[in-house]
């Protein structure tokens, strides 16, 4: 072989090598973040879906490049909480986003060291965060102040429906957040005059018989905790013609009556700010927790219509949006 030849050979055979060994440690230079969730799988799960991957995208973390989603819903079922959360944990995940107070509970029971991003109703009154300013422990995220908010449905009801005198109120008997829930909507009750009737279920089975019980015991409208999937109970409070509330809008887009409470897509978005934040390096306890500043009124002028309700001018002149 001749010397120029022997050469060329050489040089070809380290630039090769050379190459192979950047893309090698390049490859290993990209860190890939594993970020888990964990749903109810109620009406807004698809929602929430969406916001995550679009905001993870927006601030650089591309699926399958530097970043894996492990999105596990319960499809309704708060049973199977406890399992998705530890299968989650079993995973790895880097940061742990939970929505809902079922979820969060499940995960905090979980781990104590993965942070995990709270979207949650009311979070320090719940014992899940030590305070707003300093949450504490492995939880920050966003309160939803939905037990105030349960509360004001009551109040639009009494000015969408005057002469109710019974309001019932039905709670997720699985879901931590269900006392505070009665606490709020009982006090909102008492200072509108009206008398509050509580009825709790564990399933969406027993939903039809619990609203079946409210319509028998002559309660004129319904407030119906969060957590309840949002669909089957709109469904049966249309069928058996009781007019029903919450503080999530996607209840009113299944077919509920009223919605009143924060923007689900913005606690959303502020929730996979925390999550970032985590990515970034920042600890959950030294993260404040946020609350809403905006809450927003829906109504549902198609399902009040199949009910036969006049909603005032005044409240439709006041809701953010109206569905027709």
């Amino acid at each position: 072989m001749k010397r120029r030849t022997f050469i060329k050979l050489c040089t070809g055979s380290a630039v090769g090598a050379g190459i192979g060994i950047t893309r090698a440690t390049r490859a290993q230079q990209i860190r890939v973040r594993r970020v888990g969730a964990l749903i109810l799988g109620n009406a807004d799960a698809d929602a929430f879906r969406m916001e995550l991957r679009e905001g993870l995208s927006n601030a650089g973390y591309v699926e399958g490049r530097n970043v894996l989603f492990d999105i596990r819903s319960a499809e309704g079922r708060v049973d199977m909480l406890p399992k998705l959360a530890a299968e989650l944990v079993a995973a790895k995940v880097d940061v742990l986003i939970a929505l809902y107070t079922p979820c969060v509970r499940a995960a905090q029971q979980a781990t104590r060291d993965i942070p995990i991003v709270a979207i949650i109703a009311n979070p320090v009154e719940t014992g899940f965060m030590a305070s707003l300013a300093r949450p504490g422990g492995n939880i920050t995220g966003v309160s939803l102040m939905a037990a105030e908010a349960h509360g004001k449905c009551v109040e639009v009801f009494g000015e969408m429906l005057p002469s109710v005198r019974k309001v019932a109120a039905l709670g997720n008997a699985g879901d931590p957040f269900m006392p505070l829930f009665l606490e709020k909507v009982h006090l909102a009750g008492k200072a509108a005059g009206v008398e509050i009737l509580p009825v709790s279920v564990r399933g969406a089975d027993e939903i039809d018989a619990a609203i079946a019980t409210i319509r028998k015991n002559g309660a004129g409208a319904l407030i119906v905790q969060g957590s309840l999937p949002s669909r089957a109970v709109a469904d049966v409070a249309l069928k058996r013609r009781v007019p029903a509330g919450t503080f999530t809008r996607s209840f009113v887009e299944a077919g509920g009556l009223m919605s009143y409470g924060p923007n689900a897509a913005r606690s959303f978005q502020r929730g996979v700010y925390f999550a970032i934040k985590i990515l970034q390096g920042s600890k959950p306890a030294e993260l404040p927790a946020e609350q809403p500043t905006h809450f927003e009124l829906v109504i549902n002028l198609k399902t009040a219509k199949a009910l036969g309700i006049s909603v005032p001018a005044s409240l439709l002149a006041r809701a953010d949006d109206v569905i027709r």
